[in-house]
């Protein structure tokens, strides 16, 4: 399906004074993988604003493995894994040179109407249109299966 990488590195700004990434700044880290995965489907939180429906976050889920560390290097995965009634995203924080896992998680977000302030129990028009323009059929029906 749909999959973006990044890597970043631990700031000084990120960690308490034992050196130590503080567990809230890993939200941070999938917010950035997360939109540049929506990047690539031209799905972008201008867009999806402009296209009349925004999509909050209702579920995080995070497990920490092993802390990161300030100046250490990160590769943070995200894959979009479900698509027709909600956007789920599987998340993957590694070091970037030993490929240690770190983190690990999902979120969830469900589309809203930005008029109205609906939730919709499905995912608007618009966003699958966008990520099927964006990908090959066959991989879509293999990642259902």
């Amino acid at each position: 399906m749909i999959r973006a990488e990044v890597e970043l590195t631990v700031p000084f700004h990120d960690v308490d004074m034992l050196g130590i990434a503080w567990h809230g700044h890993f939200c941070k880290y999938l917010e950035i993988v997360r939109c540049e995965m929506l990047d690539k489907i031209d799905y972008g939180y201008k867009v999806m604003k402009a296209t009349g429906y925004v999509w909050p976050i209702v579920d995080l889920q995070l497990r920490f493995v092993h802390p990161a560390r300030f100046g250490q290097r990160l590769r943070v995965t995200a894959e979009l894994v479900e698509w027709e009634y909600r956007m789920k995203i599987k998340y993957i924080i590694v070091d970037a040179e030993t490929s240690k896992v770190l983190a690990k998680g999902h979120t969830i977000q469900a589309a809203v109407d930005a008029a109205t302030g609906e939730m919709s129990y499905a995912s608007p028009d618009v966003f699958l249109q966008r990520l099927m323009s964006k990908v090959d059929a066959s991989k879509v029906e293999d990642s259902v299966n």
